[in-house]
């Protein structure tokens, strides 16, 4: 992407990001910035769309994306990427995005569905589901950080399970081998 072009395409995000109208100027400035919207979409206030890949994201006719909403289309750093560290974002016809969701790349909302307030989306969502995460807890022990130094895959990759303790609960840190020794 040439400086311009970038320059101009965050430029907007920022406009849009406070702008009023939700429902025609925000989704107005984002197809200028190349998303593709469809027909009576409800942006909210405070939406980050990915500044750099913003013309990999679709957003169904009818749908709403609530306050702090954040769509991210790739996982790398600086300007040199891979094919495969950039994904694509389809939400669907009559989706329901609640505030303070993050949609990570290749996720595909299917029609009808309402993500609840808060969620992580990682993988896709059928259509005319109410979908969100359980509460707050340990998922995995992280082995490989999520730097510069390493790609989204190779942390991926480095995820372990946590073993549970003999109640039943996650342990991360007193089965974590290299904080027992000692």
């Amino acid at each position: 992407m040439g400086l311009l072009k970038e320059i101009f395409q965050r430029t907007l995000n920022k406009i849009a990001y406070i702008a009023p109208g939700g429902g025609s100027f925000r989704p107005w400035l984002h197809r200028l910035r190349g998303v593709n919207i469809g027909k009576d979409v409800w942006i909210g206030e405070y939406v980050y769309f990915d500044e750099v890949h913003s013309d990999r994201i679709s957003i169904g006719d009818n749908s709403s994306i609530g306050l702090r909403v954040t769509l991210f289309t790739h996982f790398y750093w600086g300007r040199k990427f891979r094919d495969e560290d950039v994904g694509f974002i389809e939400i669907g016809k009559n989706v329901f995005i609640g505030p303070n969701s993050v949609i990570l790349p290749n996720v595909h909302i299917g029609d009808g569905s309402v993500i609840k307030a808060g969620s992580v989306v990682t993988k896709n969502v059928p259509p005319n589901v109410f979908w969100g995460c359980e509460s707050g807890k340990t998922l995995a022990r992280v082995t490989v950080p999520l730097t510069k130094e390493y790609s989204y895959q190779e942390f991926i990759h480095g995820l372990r399970p946590i073993q549970p303790d003999n109640k039943g609960k996650n342990s991360a840190i007193r089965n974590d081998p290299e904080k027992s020794s000692g």
